[in-house]
């Protein structure tokens, strides 16, 4: 038993230490990103998530965003994310603002999670909603691979 015990707590460490070292560069500050996105000929996408309270947000999170699949996919993006968490200490009242500015404009449905790609002007490319209790990340995939065709 203590054998057992001693394994799941191992696997679970190294899991959280896997999900740790994907570090990605996620902006908050959407006029930094089309100035980025210009330079660089990079498309932005923009995550709106509900960090805190959001099931679906926070699956997709370890199913997709914190993979080394995502990782290498990343780079070919400039990363915006627009955080609405009900914990008011998450982030400041400015970020906020900024963030129901971005969703006013590109999350009209108010759908969590979302990710929606714009181009270095803000133009709307493409978007995908939701995320499934399946846990199957395929269809977030083949919109990063539309995407990066597209470029």
């Amino acid at each position: 038993m203590k054998k057992l015990l001693f394994l799941a707590v191992l696997f679970i460490g190294f899991s959280a230490v896997a999900q740790e070292e994907v570090k990605l560069n996620w902006l908050t500050d959407f006029e930094k990103a089309k100035k980025i996105s210009k330079k660089t000929k990079k498309p932005i996408l923009i995550y709106f998530t509900g960090s805190d309270w959001c099931p679906p947000c926070k699956m997709l999170k370890e199913d997709f965003f914190y993979t080394e699949k995502f990782k290498k996919k990343a780079e070919n993006f400039v990363l915006v994310m627009a955080d609405f968490p009900r914990r008011i200490d998450i982030i400041t009242e400015d970020q906020r603002q900024q963030n129901i500015k971005l969703a006013r404009k590109y999350n009209t449905k108010n759908k969590f999670p979302n990710i929606v790609a714009v181009d270095h002007k803000g133009k709307e490319i493409d978007n995908i909603m939701s995320y499934n209790m399946m846990r199957d990340t395929s269809r977030h995939y083949k919109f990063l691979e539309k995407l990066m065709e597209n470029n």
